[in-house]
């Protein structure tokens, strides 16, 4: 039987962890046995850069913080070395990065994931992965907003530029007669 004081501690990162998932719009959990520390240090890092939280945590303490939160549906996989990636904002940057990870080392692998607080198949987390970041998003949205400006700005200047041309003629002709 666990003392008073290890009891707390633990009901204080679930208590923490259901927070973290109830506010956060998407997370993955990966098996993260058998990668380097360098390699380990490297994702944490590529992660943190684009706002997701990652934290290794026991399978017993996931369960929970999930139940707690209202996520069901990921007991089945809680087994081995689990870790939980959660980001704030951003849909696409846990399953993007994570994926990536898993198809490049053998030994870490991507459990489960889930999207607004719905568990999701592994089949959506590798179509989420395939999207770009966000900021390519934005920048091609953007893109596609600006192109009939441009344009247009286009058109007009070769209509400035064709009547800029006209005019000199214009003048001439009648200097000649």
């Amino acid at each position: 039987m666990p003392s008073q004081k290890v009891l707390e501690q633990k009901q204080q990162v679930v208590a923490q962890l259901a927070e973290r998932i109830q506010g956060s719009v998407a997370g993955i959990i990966v098996d993260y046995k058998g990668i380097t520390v360098e390699d380990d240090t490297k994702l944490r890092k590529e992660l943190r850069e684009n706002g997701v939280k990652y934290t290794v945590v026991k399978n017993t303490l996931i369960k929970r913080a999930a139940e707690k939160a209202g996520l069901n549906g990921i007991d089945d996989v809680l087994n081995g070395t689990s870790a939980i990636a959660t980001s704030a904002e951003d849909y696409v940057a846990a399953a993007r990065i994570l994926q990536q990870f898993a198809d490049k080392h053998d030994n870490f692998k991507v459990k489960t994931g889930y999207l607004d607080n719905e568990v999701i198949s592994l089949d959506k987390i590798q179509s989420l992965a395939k999207l770009p970041s966000r900021e390519v998003l934005l920048a091609n949205v953007l893109g596609a907003f600006q192109a009939p400006i441009a344009s247009f700005a286009r058109a007009i200047q070769a209509v400035v530029d064709k009547s800029g041309e006209a005019a000199p003629a214009a003048e001439e002709a009648p200097a000649e007669a």
